[in-house]
């Protein structure tokens, strides 16, 4: 028997889009369910000013096909050379959304990030003034730390004194992975919200290490043990609205992701809503799906939700979505969950 559920058109509260061929290729991917996201500014090179934000957001408009809407919310990569009052004027002008932390070195074209926390505090200053969130990616990348603790460590080292000495900063912890992280923010009043991607719902590390080295499971942060991913599930179906949807979803070509040394990320756009209704039913929250796609981030932003509505549908048979995305530099893999999905997006 066919079921249904109509929601608010969702949003991505953080997403890879890259630029040129991949952006075209990838866009459709997200603009079909998605009604906004936020867009990450870890390009080659990174978009660090107004003006780079603003001209990247007209090529990622160009590229939208014909009779879709989406629109970019895009945000700027900080550096230790930010100029707080460019921040400042991007934010009134109503173009950036957000500023990324990247620590530097912790993932993908993040070498041009943050080492030395106390050059970014003018720009933190300024932007607790304004209102501007700040969003993290919660990892030190300290080479005594291991790559799994590198999240809560980051908490502890990092985040909490920030927040303790700028007092009104908006923060946004991103694609968490952690117990720990999940209830950092619960212990939190106010000022703080965390994103969730899909794949850490599904996966945890034995997905990616068990029977063979799964590349199309790696990605940055690195999946937890299992306590972790039920955390998150917990987390994510619990109704809480300092929890929404970030799907990180990382496109990368079959070619950069097969090799020695690995591309991080996991492509989730084409179904995340598919696999997110699977996980809210399996856990007996379909009715909370909804605030974590498509109000709680837009509450946190400060942003009105989207006008339009999307309905899932489950059906009998298996749903078969495409394996690849094909772009002119090679195929991109899309996730696969490794249990058969019969949501869809109707």
């Amino acid at each position: 028997m066919t079921q249904s559920l109509t929601i608010t058109r969702p949003d991505d509260w953080h997403l890879h889009l890259r630029d040129g061929d991949m952006l075209r290729a990838v866009l459709p991917e997200t603009a079909r369910h998605f009604g906004r996201a936020i867009i990450m500014p870890n390009l080659v090179p990174p978009v660090v000013t107004g003006a780079e934000a603003s001209a990247y957001r007209d090529r990622i408009l160009a590229a939208l096909p014909e009779g879709m809407t989406f629109e970019p919310l895009m945000t700027l990569y900080l550096t230790e050379d930010t100029d707080p009052a460019d921040v400042a004027a991007a934010h009134a002008s109503g173009l950036v959304k957000a500023v990324k932390l990247y620590p530097a070195g912790a993932t993908t074209n993040s070498s041009s990030g943050v080492r030395d926390f106390d050059k970014v505090r003018p720009v933190l200053e300024k932007m607790a003034e304004i209102g501007l969130p700040l969003c993290t990616h919660g990892e030190v990348t300290d080479h005594d730390i291991d790559i799994f603790d590198r999240e809560a460590v980051f908490i502890d080292r990092v985040l909490d004194p920030i927040r303790q000495s700028t007092p009104g900063l908006r923060v946004v912890m991103e694609h968490i992975t952690t117990k720990d992280a999940a209830d950092y923010v619960r212990s939190q009043d106010k000022d703080l919200g965390a994103t969730i991607t899909t794949h850490h719902l599904i996966i945890n590390r034995n997905h990616i290490l068990v029977g063979g080295i799964k590349p199309h499971y790696y990605c940055l942060p690195v999946a937890k043990r299992e306590e972790h991913r039920l955390a998150l599930r917990q987390a994510a179906t619990s109704g809480d609205a300092r929890f929404f949807l970030g799907t990180d979803s990382a496109p990368h070509t079959d070619a950069n992701k097969l090799q020695t040394c690995g591309c991080a990320g996991c492509f989730t756009a084409t179904n995340t809503m598919a696999l997110l209704a699977h996980v809210f039913e399996e856990d007996g929250a379909l009715d909370k799906l909804e605030g974590f796609a498509s109000k709680n981030g837009p509450a946190f932003y400060r942003l009105p939700e989207n006008d339009g509505q999307i309905t899932l549908v489950k059906q009998d048979t298996p749903v078969a979505f495409p394996a690849q995305i094909d772009t002119q530099d090679g195929p991109v893999t899309v996730f696969d969950p490794g249990f058969p999905v019969h949501w869809t997006v109707a």
